[in-house]
Order: C-alpha cells, then sequence, then structure tokens
C-alpha cells in the first residue's frame, strides 16, 4: 500500500488540478460571454437541434480576441468574439461556423470532458510511476523524461478526441443537409485564421494537422456511402 501511495497522491492532485480549472473556466465563460443572437447562425443550429431532435442549441459568444470553439464542462458551446469578427468580417461563412458548432456538440455528445478527467489523472499517475523508474537510471533527468512521454500521451488522446468530433459534426451536418464541405472548407482556411505555423511535428500537437483532418471525414465519406441502408 505505502508504494500505492505516491500514485494515489498524484491521481488526487490531478483530480483536484482538473476540478479547479474547470470551476475557474466557468467562471470567466460567466462573466465575459453573451448568448449568440445571429438570425443567419440561428436558422443553421435550428437545423442541427431538428436533426437531434432537441428544442434548440444555445451558442454563447465568450469575449475573447482568439480563434476558437470550446464545449464548457457544463455542457455549454462557446464560439469566441475572434472567431465571430472573421464570420462577420465574410473570411468565415455561415455554414463553416455551423461546422464548429458541430464539433463543440460533438466533444459534449461524446463525454470528452469527462473522459479528460480520466485522461489527465491516469497520465499524472503514469508520470510518477515513470518518474520513479527512471530516476533510479537517470538521476535528476527522470522527471523530465517522464513529462515528456505523458506530454506526447496526453497529445495523442487529444487528437483521438478531435478526430472523434469531426466524425461526429460530419455526421451531423449531413443528417441537418449542411453537409460537409464547410467543414473540410473551414480546415483548408483554419492555420491562417488562427495564426498556426506547420513547423510542430504532428505528433506532439494537440489536435491533428488540418490536412489529416479533412482526409479523415473523407474517408468516413466514402465508409458511409458503402454502407448498405438500414
Amino acid at each position: 500500500m505505502l508504494k500505492l501511495t505516491p500514485i494515489l497522491l498524484a491521481v488526487g492532485y490531478a483530480l483536484l488540478v482538473y476540478w479547479f480549472s474547470a470551476w475557474r473556466t466557468s467562471r470567466e465563460l460567466d462573466a465575459n460571454s453573451t448568448l449568440l443572437a445571429d438570425g443567419k447562425l440561428k436558422a443553421l443550429t435550428d437545423r442541427m437541434a431538428r436533426a437531434l431532435d432537441i428544442e434548440h442549441v444555445r451558442v454563447h459568444v465568450f469575449e475573447t480576441d482568439t480563434v476558437n470553439g470550446l464545449a464548457a464542462p457544463d455542457g455549454r458551446i462557446f464560439i469566441t468574439r475572434g472567431f465571430y469578427n472573421k464570420y462577420r468580417k465574410g473570411e468565415v461563412s455561415a455554414e463553416e461556423m455551423a461546422s464548429v458548432i458541430a464539433h463543440e456538440l460533438g466533444h459534449v455528445a461524446l463525454g470528452h470532458s469527462r473522459k479528460r478527467l480520466i485522461d489527465f489523472s491516469g497520465t499524472n499517475a503514469i508520470r510518477m510511476a515513470l518518474a520513479t523508474i527512471f530516476n533510479r537510471f537517470l538521476p535528476g533527468l527522470g522527471v523530465i523524461v517522464a513529462n515528456f512521454i505523458t506530454t506526447l500521451l496526453m497529445a495523442r488522446l487529444s487528437r483521438d478526441d478531435e478526430y472523434e468530433a469531426d466524425a461526429y459534426a460530419s455526421a451531423l451536418l449531413v443528417k441537418a443537409g449542411i453537409g460537409t464541405a464547410p467543414q473540410k472548407s473551414l480546415f483548408r482556411k483554419l492555420d491562417k485564421l488562427v495564426g498556426m505555423g506547420g513547423g510542430a511535428p504532428a505528433w506532439m500537437m494537440s489536435h491533428p494537422k488540418s490536412e489529416e483532418r479533412i482526409r479523415a471525414i473523407e474517408e468516413n465519406e466514402a465508409r458511409w456511402k458503402l454502407e448498405p441502408e438500414t
């Protein structure tokens, strides 16, 4: 039991950090966001709501200049003011914005917030265990090596979540009659919109590269066309 104590403490610490971060994020979103009021976008979110057989899809605007969409731990959907301004300027179409909302709905529907809690706690325990092992062979460097390995693991888990949310969004957009073309066209311009460069290795990124996301969407489309109707 004593040997497991450091790992249990690491898991407990990770849970506290995650819960505090989620609480702080919710507070910030509450204080700095408003309900989206845009007729063109509402028409599209209403189509998605009908496809989901729900009354409506509520979207909030988070007051920050960054270009992003997010799903809060409590299930609310947000787009940033920076992203909304790109849409207002015509750099992003209403259908492309709808694809962002569909993606965030995917994170909520697939329980990714809860999964991140489990992933974060688990990788923190793995980090502690690896650091203990590596310190026997690499005194002073074990923690660094353990941090590097678990960072790569978290990045991989995050990329998997993004692919899953993309697939959910594709299916929803098709069902709502919007289609996947806006989803793919947004990814083609996304790096420029968010000011990202292409220098980071794919295995270190928390999100897949845009071209890989487009390829995955097209693979899903091809597979869905081959599946017999039920």
